[in-house]
């Protein structure tokens, strides 16, 4: 099975849900465009009419996938506000994606304000694959320790993490500048989350749940290539071919894609496409990472996850 482990879609339920909100993240509607509004982002504009499930299922076939796992965007912050207010847009989300044709399958999104383990044991009820946080859910002692109920339940589960940029409760506030360019923020704060998250996991979070199979999007920001800076810096020894760390080569070509493929095995890294926010990059390994996928999902059929053995 061929699998891109990282896309998005805006679903309908979701968005009605957003445009009903006062406070961020929210959606407007107005002389036919959708606009989303979030902390620290700049606003972005929906294409509602290529959102449409069928439409984004024949991109699907195109790339010559058989499954694509569908995260809610954790960029706009919606793991991070009160559980009062996440969990009914999460499960939006989830309703919106479950009525998706088949070739779409959901990563489970959890609040994280008192995080609770019970919310991973209903994603996986509801069909999710797996696990998805915020990076910044990971990013630094304190917050992985205030993540550990969540790890610990997704590692007993069997069922795999996929770490994606955003914030968490209690993260810096972040700003917005409307002279920005549209792609400052993905190369300054997003790559610094997962670089952040990243190093966390391999040098504290590893040794608290050995068994734990854990996705990093976008490369995790290149960190694996920080390891010699880590060393020179004094820090720990850490594996950069731990067989349960994977890589979604997302915003990534052939140059980045092949250094790290040296550096952590190329069995380790997964294709991930990262739509509809970027068009995938060709790399020439999309056959090899789409399969890597599926054997990293081997239980894994669309709408289905096989429950494995705690």
């Amino acid at each position: 099975m061929r699998i891109d482990v990282h896309q998005h879609i805006w679903v309908e339920p979701l968005l009605d849900r957003l445009e009903t909100r006062e406070t961020l993240p929210f959606v407007r509607r107005s002389h036919g465009l959708t606009v989303l509004h979030s902390a620290g982002e700049q606003p972005y504009m929906i294409d509602v009419e290529a959102e449409a499930g069928e439409r984004r299922a024949r991109l699907v076939g195109q790339d010559a996938i058989d499954v694509a796992l569908v995260a809610l965007s954790s960029a706009i912050g919606i793991e991070a506000l009160p559980r009062g207010e996440a969990q009914p847009l999460i499960d939006a989300h989830l309703e919106g994606v479950a009525a998706l044709p088949d070739s779409f399958a959901a990563w489970g999104p959890v609040p994280l304000e008192e995080p609770d383990p019970r919310d991973v044991d209903r994603v996986l009820a509801a069909g999710c694959v797996g696990i998805a946080l915020p990076a910044g859910a990971l990013c630094g002692a304190g917050a992985l320790a205030r993540s550990a109920p969540l790890l610990r339940r997704v590692a007993a589960r069997g069922v795999p993490l996929f770490v994606h940029p955003g914030p968490a409760p209690g993260g810096a506030q972040r700003e917005a500048s409307l002279n920005e360019p549209l792609w400052w923020r993905p190369l300054t704060h997003y790559v610094a989350e997962m670089q952040a998250a990243w190093l966390t996991f391999v040098t504290l979070g590893r040794r608290e749940h050995p068994g734990l199979a854990v996705i990093f999007a976008m490369l995790a920001g290149g960190a694996p290539l920080l390891s010699e800076r880590l060393h020179a810096r004094g820090g720990p020894a850490i594996d950069l071919r731990d067989p349960l760390v994977f890589y979604d080569t997302s915003s990534f070509g052939p140059a980045a894609v092949e250094t790290l493929a040296r550096r952590s095995g190329a069995a380790q890294l997964v294709y991930g496409s990262d739509r509809p926010v970027a068009e995938p990059v060709p790399t020439g390994r999309e056959a090899l990472l789409a399969a890597n996928g599926g054997q990293l999902f081997e239980h894994v059929r669309p709408r289905t996850v096989e429950a494995l053995a705690l």
